[in-house]
């Protein structure tokens, strides 16, 4: 009778167990992509190419802004001794430049956000190699990334500063950021060399 007991009991506890042991078996870890991205030596000349390039776009686009601001000024100054004719053909004038003007920021902003994926997925694809590489050395079964719902992990599961450090040693000095300028370069170059043919004489 014992004996009759006891295995329904020993089956029961084994059941209730084997979902504990599972996770036993299981290790997750953490990683911060972002931080990764703003650490390592080719985000951060990624993203010092991208600033270069928006603050040249935000130069132009706050020199067409002070003509806009100009050209309203004098509109509201002039507009007590101009025929109402003329009032309506400059106010027409700034609507189409206001619209301009909005088209141009949309545009800034588009291709802006257009560079940064561009310049930032390879990076990300080159990251997610080396996170599975630190994944199956250090027996991580599963690794998430910070924020994506995870509220705390202790730092013992944070793979981040390893990713950043990994990355840094195999792809140094920032090689995208250096290929985006040199092709830049490239047609800077051939654009010169294409001026002296193009003004030669014929003979």
């Amino acid at each position: 009778m014992r004996t009759t007991l006891r295995t329904p009991l020993l089956l029961g506890l084994a059941l209730a167990l084997a979902p504990a042991l599972v996770r036993a078996e299981q290790k997750l870890g953490i990683v911060d992509l972002q931080r990764a991205l703003n650490e390592v030596d080719e985000g951060k000349a990624a993203k010092a190419l991208l600033k270069r390039d928006f603050d040249d776009k935000q130069k132009h686009l706050d020199a067409k802004k002070a003509e806009f601001d100009k050209l309203q000024g004098d509109l509201e100054k002039q507009a007590v001794v101009m025929s109402d004719s003329a009032k309506k053909e400059r106010a027409a004038d700034l609507d189409r430049r206001a619209r301009e003007l909005q088209g141009l920021f949309v545009q800034l902003q588009k291709d802006l956000s257009e560079r940064e994926r561009d310049a930032t997925k390879g990076i990300f694809d080159r990251m997610a190699v080396i996170v599975q590489e630190i994944a199956e050395a250090d027996g991580f079964t599963v690794v998430l990334e910070k924020g994506a719902g995870v509220v705390y992990a202790p730092a013992s599961l944070d793979v981040t500063n390893e990713l950043i450090r990994k990355y840094n040693a195999r792809h140094p000095s920032g090689g995208a950021a250096k290929k985006a300028d040199a092709k830049k370069s490239d047609k800077k170059q051939d654009a010169k060399a294409a001026a002296p043919a193009a003004g030669a004489p014929k003979k």
